[in-house]
């Protein structure tokens, strides 16, 4: 749940936000001189400063030079700090001032954080703010809201327990989410996948109970400017225990139903797309099961035969969400598609290198595609940090019995999984491993609590930039 503001040209409330700049001298803001020298002073250390007078809120936010990215991520930082502010106590808010970039920013961390995942509390807090307003005919609202609107998404997706999320539970909401778009949905169910020989997925849904998926989303406008398809494929594992290779430590199972993070990523990255209308063909791809220790779950020491024919030698089945991928990742390859990007909470190895601030990027792509990448998470301050790609990581893979097995050393985990996943390509390919900033286990300002949705506003701004 969460509130969008509505464009008006007009202040609907008395109470205000004003979006000013060091240099603001207060004038016409019917300010006491005792005010205006208190904001003045408090504005010089702080960026927020808040004025209640007898009932009426007045809030004054601090925008520096938006020429840089900390600039436009403290904007959406105030965001944060004016909803909390006025969460329990204003019905409604006018936010005014500056440029329509500055309550753009404003605006989408005000949004985003206004979400809460109340679905299964039996009487819910209701917000109390009902209504915002917002003076800049030039901020492009439409945009922001679907963007929002996708980002929000999926992180409901992300919170859902897996005693409602299951694999076909994910897949139908996909379905669901996906009418009223251009986005056309096939879902390809348990004989479908056996039909097909997917052994990675296959072998993964074999301790569940819950028969597995692969999900099909296309979007393909009439006028597009690519030849070739951009797909998009997202780590659907709806819950993780590790399989037999069963989690050891404390509290490591406690937030696993956020393992599908990657396939709610690239759902909504294809949702945003089509609203938006953007001139891309883009096809996502979302394996899913959940990776149980059932009656017949798959070993260690197992060789499992992949979707293209490649033997797996199975040395620990924690290793699933490579196994599931790198069958999408070969069914991609009919496609002939111009850059493959896979979005995945992939190893512990990526969340303990970089931690929550940023998802790590490797591949084989041009380099030109890692730097309109980059440049599109320094934009949306959902950064990536591009690792090393080297053959020489490849090598740990090496199986004695089989072609590969699914791990490699002790070390650097997240770019064997990497180059493991790249054998089942052969095309342009990023690989993202967005384990760390993908879910929160305390709030953290507009990012929230749990699943954050990481991913999709920087993939939309990415391919906004085709």
């Amino acid at each position: 749940m969460y509130l969008f503001p509505k464009f008006a040209a007009k202040a609907q409330s008395e109470n205000t936000v004003y979006l000013v700049n060091e240099k603001d001298k207060f004038d016409g803001y019917k300010l006491t001189k005792d005010q205006v020298a208190f904001l003045k002073s408090t504005l010089k250390d702080d960026n927020f400063v808040l004025l209640n007078q007898f009932g009426k809120v007045t809030m004054f936010c601090k925008v520096e030079d938006l020429k840089k990215d900390a600039a436009k991520e403290k904007l959406r930082h105030l965001g944060f700090k004016v909803f909390e502010a006025a969460k329990d106590t204003c019905e409604s808010l006018h936010i005014t001032g500056e440029s329509s970039k500055a309550q753009e920013l404003f605006i989408e961390g005000f949004v985003l954080s206004s979400y809460e995942f109340s679905k299964y509390f039996t009487k819910p807090k209701k917000q109390k703010i009902k209504a915002v307003s917002y003076d800049n005919k030039a901020v492009n609202a439409d945009r922001l809201e679907k963007i929002t609107d996708a980002t929000l998404w999926a992180r409901d997706l992300i919170n859902e327990p897996v005693s409602y999320l299951t694999a076909e539970q994910l897949a139908a909401e996909i379905v669901k989410k996906c009418k009223g778009t251009t986005v056309k949905a096939e879902v390809l169910g348990q004989a479908k996948i056996e039909s097909l020989k997917m052994g990675g997925l296959l072998a993964v849904n074999k301790g569940s109970v819950d028969p597995a998926t692969f999900t099909i989303l296309e979007y393909k406008p009439k006028k597009y400017t690519n030849k070739k398809p951009i797909i998009l494929v997202g780590k659907g594992v709806v819950y993780d225990t590790g399989g037999l290779s069963l989690k050891p430590t404390k509290g490591s199972m406690d937030s696993m139903k956020c393992d599908m993070s990657g396939a709610a990523t690239v759902a909504a990255t294809i949702i945003a797309v089509a609203k938006l209308g953007l001139p891309l063909h883009i096809i996502s791809l979302i394996p899913s099961t959940d990776n149980r220790p059932g009656g017949n779950a798959y070993t260690p020491g197992d060789v499992i035969t992949m979707f293209d024919g490649t033997t797996i030698e199975v040395l620990n089945t924690d290793a699933e969400g490579r196994m599931i991928l790198a069958d999408a990742l070969a069914y991609a390859k009919k496609y002939k598609p111009e850059l493959v990007i896979d979005a995945a909470t992939l190893t512990g190895a990526a969340a303990a290198a970089i931690g929550p601030h940023a998802t790590i990027a490797m591949g084989n792509a041009d380099q030109e595609e890692f730097d309109a990448l980059s440049k599109a998470g320094f934009a949306t301050h959902d950064r990536v940090v591009q690792f090393p790609f080297w053959d020489e990581y490849k090598d740990e893979m090496k199986s004695t019995i089989a072609d590969m097995k699914n791990i490699g050393g002790s070390f650097a985990g997240m770019i064997t999984a990497g180059k493991f996943l790249e054998h089942f390509t052969d095309y342009p390919y990023i690989h993202l491993d967005i384990a760390g900033p993908a879910f929160n286990n305390a709030k953290d300002s507009y990012r929230g609590l749990g699943g954050t949705g990481c991913g999709v506003r920087l993939l939309v701004e990415f391919l906004s930039g085709k």
